[in-house]
C-alpha cells in the first residue's frame, strides 16, 4: 500500500520533466526563475529536475549569476523528443515525402522512422495526416507512378508482423491476381519500392512492384520465412533480367566494385570471377540491341553466352573496323 501511495508523485514528477523538456526546447535559454514561474514550482525543484534530465542523457548547460540560466544543446546521443501536435504533423509529413521521393539516398530510414512515428501518433494527428494523404496529388515520375504512403506503411507493417497475407496485385500485363504470400522485406531501388514475399502456392520467393499492389489482407496464419533470400540481390537480379527476352553472360576484366560502377546493379547481376574479373548477366530486347549496349560500355569484355549475342557483337565490331579502312 505504501508503494501505491507514492505512485501519483512519480507520475507527477515524470509529467513535470516532460514539461521542462518541452520548455527548454522551445527557445535558446531560460532563467531558473522563468522556468519555475512557468511550471509553478520552486527554484529548487527546477534545479533538481534539470539534474534528472542530465542523467537521462540530455545536455543542459547552466550559467551562474542573476542573469544566468539553462540552455538545452545537442548531446552525444539521441534522447526522446517532445513534439506538439503541429510539430508532429510536420515531421510525419516530411518523412512521408522522404520515403516516397527516395530523398534519403535509397535506404529505408525515412520509412522506418515514419512507421515508428505513426504507431504512437494520437488519433487526432493521425487523422489529420490521413487528410493530407487524401488531399495531395503527385504527378508520376519518369520511372512510373508513386506509391501512396498509407500502402507503403501497410506493406512495412506486414513485413514486421510475420503473418501470412492475401495479396491483390496487378501484374505487368494489367491482369488482376489474388495470391497468398509470406511478407518478408521492402526494398527501395532507384525511385521504386519492391515488396519481397514468398508466393505460397508456387513455393518460391518473388518480388512485387509496390505501386502495383492493390490490397494486402492479413489471414491470421503465421508466415513461413524458412531460408529467406537476400532481398536486395533478389530485387536487383529481377530488375536486371526481368522483362528482357534475351540475357547474355559477359566477363569483364574488372574487380567487382569497378564492374558495379560500369554496370549498375539495376542493369546487371554480378558475381566475382577471381580477384580481377567479374561475370555479369545483362538483359536486352534482342541480340543486336544487347551487342550495341555492350559496345557502348567502352571496355574490353568477353561474351560467354549465348552464341547469338556473341555473333552480333562480332558483326558490329567487324563493321566498325571496316569503316575505318
Amino acid at each position: 500500500m505504501a508503494r501505491c501511495g507514492k505512485l501519483p508523485r512519480v507520475i507527477g514528477s515524470s509529467a513535470r520533466l516532460l514539461r521542462l523538456l518541452s520548455l527548454l526546447s522551445s527557445r535558446p535559454s531560460w532563467t531558473c526563475a522563468e522556468l519555475a514561474g512557468r511550471m509553478e514550482v520552486t527554484d529548487r525543484t527546477v534545479r533538481r529536475d534539470v539534474a534528472r534530465l542530465r542523467e537521462l542523457g540530455y545536455t543542459v548547460d547552466s550559467e551562474a549569476g542573476p542573469w544566468g540560466g539553462y540552455r538545452l544543446r545537442a548531446g552525444s546521443r539521441v534522447p526522446p523528443l517532445i513534439l506538439d501536435d503541429e510539430e508532429a504533423l510536420a515531421v510525419a509529413a516530411g518523412l512521408r515525402e522522404a520515403a516516397q521521393s527516395d530523398a534519403m539516398g535509397g535506404d529505408q530510414a525515412a520509412l522506418s522512422a515514419l512507421l515508428k512515428l505513426r504507431q504512437v501518433l494520437p488519433r487526432r494527428i493521425a487523422e489529420r495526416l490521413g487528410d493530407l494523404d487524401d488531399a495531395f496529388v503527385s504527378l508520376p515520375t519518369a520511372d512510373g507512378p508513386r506509391i501512396a504512403t498509407g500502402l507503403l506503411l501497410e506493406l512495412a507493417v506486414a513485413c514486421r508482423r510475420g503473418e501470412r497475407a492475401r495479396l491483390s496485385y496487378v501484374d505487368a500485363e494489367g491482369r488482376a491476381t489474388l495470391r497468398d504470400v509470406d511478407p518478408y522485406r521492402l526494398v527501395c531501388a532507384g525511385r521504386r519500392w519492391y515488396f519481397v514475399a514468398r508466393d505460397v502456392a508456387r513455393g518460391e520467393w518473388r518480388t512485387f512492384r509496390a505501386d502495383r499492389v492493390d490490397r494486402l489482407q492479413p489471414t491470421g496464419r503465421p508466415a513461413d520465412l524458412t531460408d529467406p533470400p537476400d532481398p536486395a540481390r533478389l530485387v536487383s537480379r529481377n530488375i536486371a533480367n526481368g522483362p528482357y527476352p534475351v540475357t547474355a553472360t559477359v566477363r569483364l576484366p574488372l574487380p567487382l566494385d569497378e564492374a558495379l560502377r560500369l554496370v549498375p546493379a539495376t542493369v546487371g547481376t554480378h558475381r566475382p570471377d577471381g580477384p580481377g574479373a567479374t561475370l555479369v548477366d545483362i538483359g536486352g530486347p534482342d541480340p543486336d540491341g544487347l551487342a550495341r549496349h555492350l559496345l557502348g560500355l567502352g571496355t574490353p569484355l568477353r561474351v560467354l553466352a549465348p552464341e547469338s549475342v556473341r555473333e552480333a557483337l562480332l558483326h558490329r565490331t567487324r563493321t566498325l573496323l571496316e569503316a575505318q579502312q
